[in-house]
């Protein structure tokens, strides 16, 4: 199981989203450009003492994460409003990569479409989404679940 993070805009959702993977022994890959400089003073507040637990791959662009999945293939799970399967029908798989977007755009259409599998989590109606660092806490924690925790 890993997490990715596609062009993330707020350096503080970054930093929370490390400090749960290193909480859960889970990788993560950041999917630049950024939209805030790396090692930014907001982005270590929010990682705290976590910092040196966590196993984090920075990618140049799209094309880098890509050339670097080819290595290693894995199921791409992507996290969006626009999702075909609820999260509570989704099935997980072990070596999954639970795939985010930005917080200001989400990703691009070419990403939206190479995913493999595309999950929404169910709200109320007329809500449109919730914070990007609080969707990975639940996708992971549901992924986990179903998957015992397996690493891959």
């Amino acid at each position: 199981m890993r997490i990715a993070l596609f062009e993330p805009d707020i350096a503080g959702n970054v930093g929370t989203i490390l400090r749960t993977a290193a909480c859960f022994g889970v990788p993560v890959d950041l999917i630049e450009p950024m939209g805030f400089p790396w090692g930014d003073r907001a982005l270590r507040r929010a990682k705290m003492d976590y910092a040196a637990a966590g196993d984090v791959t920075r990618h140049v662009d799209w094309a880098g994460f890509l050339a670097a999945q080819a290595r290693q293939p894995a199921r791409l799970v992507l996290a969006t409003t626009r999702g075909a399967v609820d999260l509570w029908d989704a099935r997980f798989r072990p070596h999954d990569l639970l795939l985010f977007g930005s917080e200001g755009a989400g990703v691009p259409d070419h990403v939206h479409d190479r995913a493999d599998l595309r999950v929404r989590i169910p709200m109320r109606a007329g809500f449109r989404s919730l914070n990007v660092a609080i969707s990975a806490g639940i996708i992971l924690s549901e992924a986990m679940r179903q998957t015992r925790g397996q690493a891959a």
